[in-house]
């Protein structure tokens, strides 16, 4: 019996959906986690919204600056172009408070460590009005 070439085999098997771009794992995240954040992601979200704003956030934390007062925080309202940390940590703050209560307890401790970086580096004013968020007073 003769051997059947290979694109005849292809041809026989259904069409393959494409894959969905995947995102890098946050650090320190369990599996469970992060397939809570992909599912917020995907039902309220853009795909790798929480990695992004997450990863954002740290770089502004571990950042250059030794204070953070001179640094404008609306922008352009771009968070791609003049980066806008406020911005990010607003897309933080909406996942921890989506998500579940196990994955939001486990990122809640990674974006605490890195509030707390940030809160060492930045002025905050203590008259501003209680419904802003702090990350919004400096």
């Amino acid at each position: 019996m003769p051997r059947r070439r290979p694109h005849a085999l292809r041809s026989a098997l259904h069409a393959r959906r494409p894959s969905r771009p995947r995102h890098p794992a946050i650090d320190r995240l369990s599996g469970s986690c992060h397939a809570a954040i992909a599912r917020l992601e995907r039902e309220s979200l853009w795909p790798g919204a929480v990695f992004e704003a997450f990863h954002r956030w740290k770089a502004f934390a571990h950042g250059p600056q030794r204070n953070l007062t001179d640094i404008p925080v609306a922008g352009c309202s771009i968070p791609e172009c003049c980066g806008a940390p406020d911005a990010d940590r607003d897309v933080l703050e909406a996942a921890l408070h989506r998500l579940p209560r196990k994955p939001a307890l486990e990122l809640r401790v990674l974006v605490s460590v890195l509030d707390e970086t940030v809160l060492a580096r930045a002025v905050v004013i203590p008259g501003h009005p209680s419904d802003q968020r702090w990350w919004r007073n400096w």
